[in-house]
């Protein structure tokens, strides 16, 4: 037999009444026990003379049929115990997996939920547009403040809502940090670009309660750099139908540089209602509020 398989048997044979001799061959006590020392008398029948070795081999035969059983189940527990816990340890460092860069604040579910993820710390791209209010910024303009940058249509009822609620709690989230953060956002919808309807949709979602919340819009081909820059697809067939738009969370910090993107998400109705649970809304507003104070001096 071979010298693991004796191992094994050495050490859990006894708890089933089974021993290992010297020679190592394994026996159950039992059965051993029965065998006579001398050789058994058996009665003269017709034929040749029984073979009292054979029958003491059919005798230890079962046993050790029930030892090698027992030994190759005990190999295989342990084998799948192995891979199991292996299995368990590969799983739970892939569920730890986190980008490098992100913010020691944000938890790592956190981090999933919003898709978070450092970028280089390339300049943003700067530009020149006019707010919900007439007034007239550049990007460049809000230095020293922590920005957090997105792309908006006035007339989306689809995700654009959900971020600007986030948008909303992130502020209240932040307390008195608020004041060195600024929320704007580019408008996407080349059919509607006047100022009065960014402000109509800043009031409709109390995106005005926010003190230094800007909706930027300008001549079209202003609004066309800026996506182009910050890489926006815009799809817009007619003014009467759906903007489709990449939806895109910047972290910009105050030197000016992108430091972090984050992807809104949504979920949707039976209807085709767009919504996003309590928790995850709730979450992602404190999700931006932490990478905002991580920014910020």
């Amino acid at each position: 037999m071979p010298p693991a398989l004796v191992r094994y048997v050495r050490i859990l044979g006894p708890q089933f009444g089974i021993r290992v001799s010297d020679r190592d061959e394994p026996y159950c006590s039992e059965v051993r026990s029965e065998i006579p020392m001398a050789t058994p008398k058996i009665p003269p029948t017709e034929g040749p003379p029984a073979d009292t070795n054979a029958m003491r081999t059919d005798r230890r035969g079962p046993s050790l049929y029930l030892i090698a059983c027992l030994a190759v189940a005990v190999l295989c527990a342990g084998l799948f115990a192995a891979l199991a816990v292996r299995y368990r340890d590969t799983h739970d460092s892939i569920d730890d997996l986190r980008a490098t860069g992100i913010p020691a604040s944000v938890s790592t579910p956190l981090a999933d939920l919003m898709q978070l993820s450092p970028v280089p710390n390339i300049p943003a791209p700067n530009f020149t547009l006019i707010d919900q209010d007439g007034r007239t910024f550049s990007l460049n303009s809000f230095r020293g403040h922590t920005v957090v940058l997105q792309f908006m249509d006035p007339h989306c009822t689809d995700i654009c809502p959900i971020v600007s609620q986030e948008y909303v709690d992130a502020y209240h989230d932040l307390g008195r940090s608020a004041s060195k953060a600024v929320f704007i956002a580019v408008n996407v919808n080349p059919y509607v670009r006047e100022t009065a309807s960014l402000a109509v949709f800043s009031r409709a979602h109390q995106l005005n309660t926010i003190s230094s919340w800007h909706f930027f819009t300008g001549p079209l081909a202003s609004l066309q750099a800026v996506w182009h820059d910050y890489a926006i697809y815009v799809k817009a067939p007619n003014p009467s139908a759906d903007v489709i738009h990449t939806s895109i969370v910047y972290f910009i910090d105050p030197q000016g540089r992108e430091r972090f993107l984050a992807t809104p998400m949504d979920n949707h109705t039976a209807s085709g209602a767009s919504y996003l649970p309590a928790g995850p809304l709730t979450a992602w507003g404190q999700g931006i509020a932490l990478v905002v104070r991580q920014l910020s001096p």
